[in-house]
């Protein structure tokens, strides 16, 4: 591994809108290059102008913590932060990848989370998280916090495969009880499952049922994107090397999508797929309202309940305007209360929508949202 230690001109990214998967308005990359080293990673794709041997070559942004510091300190900002919870857990890095055993970045970075009272979703692969429990919990009495971890399936066996530089399923499995039993919320971000590997009915029955059975709070599920270029090049050689026979496969389902997407029916029949058992092991699809509704401003709240019920629906194959809304009342810069004669001239709201923001903000939910939600919660 080489490790090339760098200054950032910034360190939080702040986002378009608040992110109704992780709930969060702002994201951070400690670290550029993973060694981790998953076959799959997004993070290897030009797109995000790493530097080097992806799963070799690391970024160390050595003056992080004085950067972030300016960046949360309230005295500085004419504008507050939002609140949301910050995420601890980069798209081209992960936060407790083995160098982080050196540095210490990821743990700073949470005693100034600590230091400004604000919640931290924290995602990775790595066990190296227990670490740092006792901060977590800490924030967890103050603010809030959510440990996740991600995967691509619970078999240990493939995982080696296409995930070698990370700890297995299992202790990643027992690393999420850990928290439960310290107190802390968790959840499973089952992505990406791998196309014909990790994403039959059998595999994905098993992932869900292990999750149940550790206690986690929800699974956020997807597929595998594929881009072209470096990161597509390096799955496709792994892929050669173990699995050979699924070539042709691959190569009917990504057809060099911008995003790196496979086809639609693909998705479409995964995420049936998902869905039945999810409902069969009552496991929450989204987090679950109660970890955000006293965290969230008026308008994100209203515009993550509104995203959770699309996708619900969407689940079922049905279309809604509900994206559409949340899209457009995440882009207002006044609170939805006082334009509540004005709703209907958003995109996306018509007197359906408007019904289900009035309750939103007179109740801080939806009795729809509470019926969507109801078959994936445990009795």
């Amino acid at each position: 591994m080489n490790i090339r230690e760098i200054e950032a001109k910034s360190i939080l990214r702040k986002h378009r809108r608040v992110d109704s998967w992780f709930v969060s308005c702002y994201g951070m990359n400690l670290y550029r290059g993973c060694s981790h080293a998953c076959a799959y990673c997004d993070g290897r794709s030009e797109t995000y102008n790493t530097k080097g041997d992806f799963g070799q070559d690391i970024d160390v942004k050595v003056n992080a913590i004085e950067v972030l510091r300016r960046e949360l300190d309230p005295r500085r900002k004419r504008v507050p932060l939002k609140r949301s919870y910050i995420m601890l857990g980069g798209g081209v890095g992960d936060s407790y990848q083995p160098v982080e055993k050196k540095y210490l970045l990821t743990r700073r970075v949470l005693e100034l989370i600590r230091e400004y009272d604000f919640p931290v979703h924290v995602l990775t692969k790595s066990t190296l998280v227990t670490r740092d429990v006792d901060i977590i919990k800490e924030i967890d009495r103050q603010s809030r916090a959510i440990v996740s971890m991600s995967f691509s399936t619970a078999d240990d066996t493939l995982a080696a495969i296409f995930e070698p530089g990370v700890p297995s399923p299992t202790e990643r499995l027992e690393t999420l009880r850990y928290f439960k039993n310290e107190g802390i919320a968790c959840g499973m971000f089952l992505l990406p499952v791998i196309p014909f590997i990790t994403d039959t009915t059998e595999s994905i029955e098993n992932t869900v049922k292990k999750a149940s059975e550790t206690g986690v709070d929800f699974i956020i599920f997807g597929g595998m994107t594929l881009k072209d270029g470096r990161q597509k090049d390096h799955f496709m050689a792994v892929l050669k090397e173990h699995r050979p026979e699924l070539i042709l496969k691959y190569q009917a389902i990504y057809l060099g999508n911008r995003w790196g997407q496979a086809t639609a029916g693909y998705y479409d029949s995964l995420n049936r797929t998902f869905y039945r058992a999810a409902r069969k092991y009552r496991v929450p699809v989204r987090m679950p309202r109660a970890f955000f509704a006293d965290i969230l401003s008026e308008n994100d709240l209203v515009a993550v309940l509104l995203e959770h019920i699309d996708y619900l629906l969407g689940m079922e194959g049905e279309r809604t305007p509900f994206g559409y809304a949340a899209h457009s009342i995440s882009r207002l810069e006044q609170p939805l209360s006082s334009m509540m004669g004005e709703l209907r001239v958003l995109r996306g709201v018509g007197e359906a929508t408007e019904r289900l923001i009035r309750e939103i903000l007179k109740t801080g939910t939806s009795s729809y949202y509470e019926r969507l939600s109801a078959p994936y919660r445990k009795s």
